[in-house]
């Protein structure tokens, strides 16, 4: 049975805003290089969809200036950040700036991508699908490479970075 009602959202991007900052969730940096010099950004979106086979999602403003090369790049690299890593994050999160110059240290997997030095964590995958939501596009890739170590995680909560204690031996 389908319902006649109507839904209109009442909530106002500040409110909207203002909820999503209360939600704490894991800091990463995405990295690709569509034939015309590295770009990147930090994002708070990324998920896990599937383990078989291993598809990532995140999402990115259409406006962001990183969004050109990850329209057309094929590949990309999602790089994972450690707790004393929140200068990276917030270079990152900054417009107008070349995320890429000095002091950021990157290099080149074998495989051609910019990554990040010093990540305790990667992810290489090939784009599958982009859609247009709103005013953001949500990526799909599939993983095909992927390196990790111990770590405490860097957390976006509040409007800021954190992280969490790690005192569970790692497995």
């Amino acid at each position: 049975m389908t319902s006649s009602v109507e839904l209109t959202s009442t909530v106002t991007p500040d409110l909207y805003r203002a909820v999503f900052r209360r939600y704490a969730a894991g800091v990463v940096v995405i990295t690709a290089d569509a034939g015309f010099g590295p770009a990147g950004f930090t994002a708070t979106s990324l998920a896990s969809i599937s383990l078989e086979p291993p598809l990532v999602s995140f999402a990115l403003s259409t406006s962001a200036s990183s969004w050109p090369t990850i329209a057309r790049a094929e590949t990309l690299v999602v790089n994972f950040l450690d707790a004393e890593q929140h200068a990276i994050a917030a270079r990152f999160a900054t417009s107008g700036i070349d995320r890429f110059a000095a002091p950021t240290r990157w290099s080149r997997l074998a495989t051609g991508e910019p990554i990040l030095v010093d990540v305790p964590g990667y992810l290489r995958g090939r784009v599958l699908q982009r859609h247009e939501t709103g005013d953001h596009h949500l990526v799909v890739a599939e993983v095909l490479d992927a390196s990790t170590r111990h770590h405490a995680p860097l957390l976006y909560h509040a409007g800021s970075y954190t992280t969490v204690a790690t005192t569970e031996p790692w497995h």
